[in-house]
């Protein structure tokens, strides 16, 4: 777990801004059973293929991945329940208005404590088309040969 500021992040969705162009990142709690906190804070989650989804007024963390807590044997959770995301009525209006564009989707980028409470850093986020992340991965490799050159000459 990586800590700044009182707030310990467990877990990152490192294919999400690879993957994406994040519009809007907003940041919600997550309604968690006693076994998930005690697994997340172990750092065991997961958040490959994950994604929020507004259902009835309510968003939803799905496919969300929280190994089961293993001194609690036949107390444990399902890994991959459904689990609610806590935001104001407002947020989640607006947040199913941009859903409902065509195109746009919630995403997870981190699960993280923040005071001791479990928060999940939500971003609205359009798909990147296949050459876009081609032309991220160039951008970022030149930009890593342009660093490497500096280093070279200040030797």
């Amino acid at each position: 777990m990586k800590k700044r500021d009182n707030v310990k992040t467990v877990v990152r969705n490192r294919r999400a801004r690879h993957d994406y162009i994040i519009e809007e990142v907003i940041e919600a709690g997550i309604a968690l059973i006693g076994t998930e906190v005690k697994s997340l804070r172990a750092g065991r989650a997961s958040l490959q293929d994950a994604y929020a989804q507004v259902v009835d007024g309510e968003v939803f963390l799905k496919n969300a991945h929280i190994d089961q807590y293993e001194p609690a044997a036949r107390f444990n959770h399902d890994p991959l329940r459904p689990r609610r995301l806590l935001l104001h009525k407002r947020e989640i209006r607006k947040l199913a208005s941009r859903v409902a564009q065509r195109g746009y989707t919630l995403v997870p980028l981190s699960i993280y404590f923040r005071d001791g409470k479990a928060k999940v850093e939500l971003a609205l986020a359009r798909g990147k088309k296949s050459y876009d992340k081609r032309e991220a991965i160039r951008e970022r490799d030149l930009e890593r040969e342009a660093r490497r050159a500096v280093r070279q000459r200040d030797y």
